[in-house]
């Protein structure tokens, strides 16, 4: 049902989506409705895939958005502390910071500067968003994804919006007990999405998803 939904706005998108079964959680909806996707993508932002935001990055198609949204959920309560890796447009990072109001704080990393400033500029468009980076419920870091961002760990929840060589043990350790890792890890020639949960006494459980097509999670690119 992936790709069947477009409108005019906002409301329209995410209206569709929820109609499709593709969000299923009014929390999420209530805060994919709060974030307007055309402050975030260039082009057709109200249509149901990924687009290239430059630097050989995209934001990911909505239902992709949404499932993540989802499946963190029960982690993304008022006050969590969220990291968001491959932050890219910002977008998700500003939907996530939604979730967990009032009190909450997401921490969105990209290897681009360029990238770090564009997720910036976005959420300033909206007054929430200008609020949430003036509180600080919203930082951006210039980060190597793969290494996290440990000083402002651990995290309730953390999101991987690129595909991984494998599991990121370094991510992991910075998950609070328990916490929840939504993430997508190429093997081979696939890419699937895992979730990666640490129970109470610091134990890890691996549960593999849906096939999927991220950017890697790799080196800035060269230019």
């Amino acid at each position: 049902m992936a790709y069947e939904c477009s409108g005019g706005s906002n409301t329209d998108l995410v209206e569709c989506l929820a109609t499709k079964g593709l969000i299923t959680s009014g929390r999420v909806k209530e805060a994919m409705l709060s974030v307007d996707r055309g402050h975030y993508s260039p082009t057709g932002p109200y249509e149901d895939r990924p687009q290239s935001i430059g630097h050989k990055a995209t934001i990911s198609a909505p239902h992709m958005h949404a499932s993540a949204c989802e499946s963190l959920l029960g982690y993304l309560t008022p006050g969590a502390k969220v990291l968001d890796i491959g932050s890219g447009s910002g977008y998700l990072t500003h939907v996530l910071a939604e979730l967990v109001k009032p009190d909450g704080v997401v921490i969105g990393v990209d290897h681009i500067q360029p990238l770090v400033d564009l997720a910036r500029e976005n959420m300033a468009k909206s007054p929430e968003g200008r609020e949430m980076l003036e509180s600080g419920a919203v930082k951006f870091v210039k980060a190597d994804g793969r290494k996290g961002c440990p000083d402002e760990g651990p995290y309730d929840a953390i999101h991987v919006g690129a595909a991984a060589a494998d599991h990121q043990e370094k991510l992991e350790q910075q998950l609070k007990a328990p916490g929840r890792m939504f993430i997508p890890v190429e093997k081979g020639y696939m890419q699937h999405i895992w979730i990666v949960d640490k129970d109470e006494e610091g134990k890890m459980k691996y549960t593999k998803d849906i096939g999927v097509q991220y950017v890697p999670l790799t080196d800035a690119p060269q230019y």
